[in-house]
């Protein structure tokens, strides 16, 4: 059984680098991307607990598109 399930993106600059967030909000499972300025993209999959929203905006995260998360998960975006 397949659902359809539309995930959650966030967006932050940090030191230079760009931090970006894929949250599942059903099963609490996501995705981090860090790209630095040099071009090379960290990646980690995280579990999250129910506060996870409030986590990202105390955090200055900020919503932003699948388009730019998916081009740097994809590798197709450059710095």
């Amino acid at each position: 059984m397949s659902s359809n399930i539309v995930h959650r993106y966030f967006k932050k600059e940090w030191e230079g680098s760009i931090i970006l967030v894929r949250v599942n909000p059903v099963h609490l499972k996501g995705t981090e991307l860090v790209v630095h300025p040099d071009g090379t993209v960290d990646q980690r999959d995280l579990v999250f607990d129910e506060a996870i929203f409030d986590d990202l905006a105390a955090d200055d995260f900020k919503e932003s598109s699948a388009l730019e998360f998916q081009l740097y998960f994809s590798g197709l975006a450059g710095v």
